[in-house]
């Protein structure tokens, strides 16, 4: 099974979220792990009632959303069977290019922060994105180290959205068979699709928690709380090997 310790599911959630997260995982294989790398949330989208044909023919065919997901998932399995024989450092890098093309990680922050990122100084915002890619690479570096014949399914039908994004799902399915889900809720801008969330069992949102949890960091001490809790996390991800 995938080993998966104690990360962000973990790291920036209320006790609350523990409580929620820990009943989840009790409920469903542990594909994920104790560590987890979701921060836990919950989010409702509607999809609208398309065909899955109109659908597949709306969002681009074989070059639509679909496409970064298979990417990152390749790159994940690179990694997971390299495991933690391969510095932590060199599996970051491997990673980081193809996190950084998937996702809209300015987008994502920007969500997390909410109605504060727009009064931010441009400055702050610079340093608040560099601290929050390295921290979300981090997070798929430490969760996704270890290689036990596991392997990732993406359904060849993405949803729409009635804001017109759609979710690619994903599945992470184990030697034995048992299964967990990863959404990804994809936006095109300029002709590209990234991402901008990520579900959990089809409904619980990153940008959801992450809101949540930064915002009593920035309340508790602005901007600067937020980047050192950020650098802070990473050090643990890697072991210390970054900061």
């Amino acid at each position: 099974m995938l080993r998966v310790r104690r990360g962000p599911a973990y790291m920036f959630c209320g006790d609350a979220m523990k409580r929620r997260g820990r009943l989840m995982m009790q409920q469903t294989p542990r594909l994920i792990g104790r560590r987890g790398m979701l921060a836990f949330g919950s989010a409702t989208f509607a999809v609208s009632a398309l065909s899955a044909k109109q659908v597949y023919a709306q969002v681009g065919g074989g070059s639509g959303p679909i496409a970064p997901i298979q990417r990152l998932n390749d790159t994940l399995l690179t990694v997971m069977r390299e495991g933690q024989q391969t510095p932590f450092t060199q599996r970051y890098q491997q990673l980081d290019p193809v996190i950084g093309q998937t996702f809209d990680l300015p987008q994502v922050l920007a969500e997390s922060i909410g109605l504060a990122w727009a009064s931010l100084p441009s400055e702050q915002k610079a340093d608040l994105l560099a601290a929050f890619r390295r921290y979300t690479v981090s997070s798929y570096t430490a969760n996704f180290d270890n290689y036990s014949g596991q392997r990732f399914e993406i359904s060849p039908e993405p949803r729409r959205l009635s804001n017109g994004e759609v979710i690619v799902d994903t599945k992470i399915i184990s030697a034995q068979g048992s299964s967990n889900t990863l959404d990804y809720v994809m936006r095109s801008a300029a002709g590209a699709w990234q991402v901008t969330d990520v579900l959990a069992d089809g409904s619980i949102s990153r940008v959801a928690v992450q809101r949540s949890d930064f915002s009593q960091l920035l309340l508790s001490g602005g901007v600067p709380a937020l980047v050192a809790g950020l650098r802070h996390k990473v050090a643990n991800l890697s072991g210390g090997m970054m900061a």
